[in-house]
């Protein structure tokens, strides 16, 4: 697999310093790479539209004199050069572990400079997520704080872990089921974890336990079978996330899904002895069963 980090600090700066009016295209050459592999499965997406839709994202719209600083404290960080070290030894540990695993080609990964009003991302994500499903790209968003500075590596290893798994299992988005989610979640972070300890997990994994990651854990895995993306996000990042989709709430916190995700991927590498690098290909089912969590047929 071949890594690309592509220079969005340089890009970013130059966008910034740019007339309002000529933001956006400037964003969507900088996103091209993004909008191809996306293209390719989802048909006509705009880049553009999803960065301003998401909210976590800087705004197009208006001046921010905060901006231009944090995109250089960032670069000044070596935060691109830190994803990139951490994605290299990620993808030295996956392919290890599951040698002749399919793959991307070519993984092209993009980090945006995030809204620092947005509550999702520098409340609730302590100033940093991602997206890696889409085998070929990985999109990372971030806020510079204390947390996102030491952090951001990890989360493109955890979304590598998704581009990899999601070249070899199916999404579809009508038939994904909460189980296959919340495996994924759980898998990702238990690799973070393989590759570099228990504090380089991200906040999402510690954001429940005791008897609240209990009533969690009976809720989804009572659950475990609802299908359809529209009705995943209440079970995986909790109501509040959901509402400000406009999607249906479940009774959820925030993040619920990835505690009880690491809870049944802890069970599953427990009776399997798979690590979450062997295990990125295995089908949910089969990690569910491993864990001893009853799905339909």
């Amino acid at each position: 697999m071949k890594i690309l980090v592509h220079d969005t600090a340089s890009a970013m700066i130059d966008l910034l310093q740019r007339p309002l009016e000529e933001r956006p295209e400037a964003l969507r050459e900088m996103l091209g790479p993004m909008q191809e592999v996306l293209a390719s499965v989802m048909g006509d997406v705009d880049v553009v539209q999803m960065h301003s839709a998401m909210n976590s994202g800087f705004r197009l719209d208006r001046e921010d004199e905060r901006y231009l600083p944090a995109v250089r404290q960032m670069r000044d960080a070596g935060v691109w050069e830190r994803i990139e070290e951490s994605l290299t030894a990620a993808w030295q540990e996956i392919s290890g572990a599951a040698p002749g695993i399919k793959h991307a080609e070519t993984l092209h990964v993009l980090l945006v400079l995030g809204n620092p009003d947005d509550e999702h991302l520098t409340v609730r994500s302590g100033g940093y997520f991602g997206m890696g499903g889409f085998p070929g790209a990985i999109h990372l968003v971030m806020w510079p704080t204390e947390t996102s500075l030491q952090k951001i590596g990890h989360a493109a290893a955890h979304e590598l872990h998704h581009n990899v798994r999601y070249a070899n299992v199916v999404w579809d988005p009508m038939t994904v089921t909460v189980g296959e989610h919340v495996v994924a979640e759980g898998l990702a972070e238990a690799f973070v974890r393989e590759l570099a300890g228990e504090e380089a997990m991200g906040p999402w994994a510690r954001a429940l336990s005791g008897a609240g990651l209990d009533r969690a854990y009976e809720k989804i895995t009572a659950d475990i079978d609802v299908a359809g993306m529209q009705n995943l996000t209440g079970y995986v990042l909790g109501d509040a996330t959901a509402r400000l989709m406009g999607q249906p709430t479940v009774g959820l916190p925030d993040f619920a899904g990835y505690g009880v995700g690491l809870r049944i991927v802890e069970a599953h590498r427990a009776a399997s002895g798979l690590t979450a690098a062997q295990s990125v290909a295995l089908p949910a089912r089969e990690v569910l069963r491993n864990a001893g969590v009853a799905t339909g047929a």
